[in-house]
């Protein structure tokens, strides 16, 4: 009779621990915003606002895999003139998150004169790296074949990440440099075995190991190893916690070694992501449109 009382309270507790542990390592909107506002009672989820000069199209087909298929969304501009674009990819420790995060993002900066695109990549639970960078790679080249139909530039292309999106983002403009023309990093690391790095558990799940069985890998996935002179420009918007930006003051000294523009802001006395939340959604998006013009848009440079 005992154990049969047992067995359904340590059944309970089993899954009460496993959906915390769930939650610990999920990234999803309402459940950030659940999380901040115990600290930040003020703050305000962004949303899509459906802005009239913007015609949004998701859940675009841009990969085909053996078992399922990637998709984007796009904000386009219904501007008559090809625009730059603006590729977001979304945070989440490389293991959570979703493209639907950045669509907020993506949608205002399209009305500043962009066309964007939110992109969906393959998380760590279900391929390591560098089969996210392989996806990163596919869709900048669908884009690019898609230019017309998409109204974009193709000569003007950046890429955006948040958190692992930024680190992914910097791995992007440093490594394959002839692939985009700018890199916005937000709150995403340059190295991940770094003095300032506390990656672990969750970089270790991505790269496939720990440093110390393949160091290798934790040096390739790290923009700071990739540095030339043929790196774009660079644009950090850092949160107050230094852990995020690891790396970024060696891989600034490289850029300038090599003479090529970067910028750095700060988002001060803010949760980590900042970028999802009023009041700090503003200037965040204030500090990606003045670069964007300054690296695209020459006669606004009058303007910053």
């Amino acid at each position: 009779m005992f154990k049969k009382i047992l067995f359904p309270f340590f059944l309970f507790n089993f899954f009460i621990v496993f959906a915390q542990m769930k939650e610990e390592y999920s990234f999803a909107l309402q459940s950030e915003y659940l999380k901040q506002l115990k600290k930040y009672p003020f703050i305000k989820k962004i949303g899509v606002q459906n802005n009239p000069l913007i015609k949004m199209e998701d859940n675009l087909v841009y990969k085909n895999l053996p078992n399922r298929k990637l998709h984007l969304d796009a904000f386009i501009h219904k501007s008559k003139e090809n625009l730059p674009a603006v590729l977001l990819v979304h945070g989440g420790g490389w293991k959570s998150g979703s493209k639907e995060m950045q669509n907020a993002l993506a949608e205002k900066i399209a009305t500043e004169g962009y066309q964007t695109f939110t992109i969906e990549y393959r998380l760590s639970e279900e391929a390591k790296y560098p089969a996210a960078i392989d996806d990163v790679h596919d869709v900048i080249n669908f884009i690019k074949k898609n230019a017309k139909e998409f109204k974009i530039d193709a000569a003007k292309i950046a890429i955006l990440g948040c958190s692992s999106g930024g680190q992914m983002a910097s791995l992007i403009g440093a490594k394959y440099p002839a692939e985009v023309n700018a890199v916005i990093d937000i709150d995403g690391i340059l190295a991940f075995h770094h003095p300032d790095s506390q990656e672990g558990k969750m970089a270790a799940l991505w790269l496939g190991g720990t440093y110390e069985e393949i160091p290798e890998v934790w040096n390739d996935a790290s923009a700071l190893a990739h540095v030339s002179d043929k790196t774009p420009p660079f644009l950090f918007i850092n949160s107050q916690f230094k852990r995020f930006s690891a790396g970024q003051s060696d891989f600034i000294k490289k850029l300038n070694g090599f003479g090529i523009y970067s910028k750095v802001e700060r988002i001060e006395n803010s949760p980590h992501t900042f970028w999802l939340f009023d009041p700090w959604f503003q200037p965040t998006t204030k500090y990606i449109v003045n670069f964007l013009n300054f690296t695209f848009k020459k006669d606004q440079n009058e303007n910053l």
